[in-house]
């Protein structure tokens, strides 16, 4: 087989259907369309109407509340800053959000570093970010380091 005896199966295609073109294509003068109204028109957008009835998008439950003022952090886990001091790109002695942004392990601060459990933490590390959850200063201070958790800096 050659690259230019490649063909679709039989009845895998269908050529497409040429609107509007003559009493003989079985799709002429009104292009399928009916006669007047709304939906003979072009333009036309009423996906979300049910001839009066309540929408569907109407009917079902809104449930929940998004905070407007919601806080929202970079979140980063041990087993990756153990791999950056295993790498040289971060110093264990003392890390920093400023320091997690520069060695490239995050991107961006957002409203602060949070920091979960996830992975080994094995070097004596001292970190001081603005959030980290219960099981990874547990963790850290297992390790024989520190985990500071720093009120957030102020809005630059």
């Amino acid at each position: 087989m050659k690259l230019n005896e490649l063909r679709d199966n039989p009845g895998a295609t269908k050529p497409r259907k040429r609107v509007g073109r003559g009493p003989g294509s079985g799709t002429g003068k009104m292009g399928g369309r009916g006669i007047k109204g709304q939906k003979s028109r072009s333009g036309v957008a009423i996906k979300g109407y049910e001839g009066g009835q309540m929408p569907l998008y109407q009917r079902l439950p809104k449930r929940g509340f998004n905070k407007p003022n919601r806080k929202k952090f970079a979140v980063i886990n041990l087993g990756l800053i153990q791999k950056f001091i295993d790498e040289k790109k971060l110093d264990a002695k003392d890390i920093t959000e400023d320091t997690l942004v520069a060695s490239g392990l995050v991107r961006r601060k957002l409203d602060g570093v949070r920091v979960l459990a996830k992975g080994d933490l094995t070097a004596k590390a001292t970190i001081t970010v603005t959030g980290a959850s219960k099981s990874a200063v547990e963790a850290v201070e297992k390790a024989g380091g520190k985990l500071t958790v720093a009120a957030p800096a102020a809005a630059e």
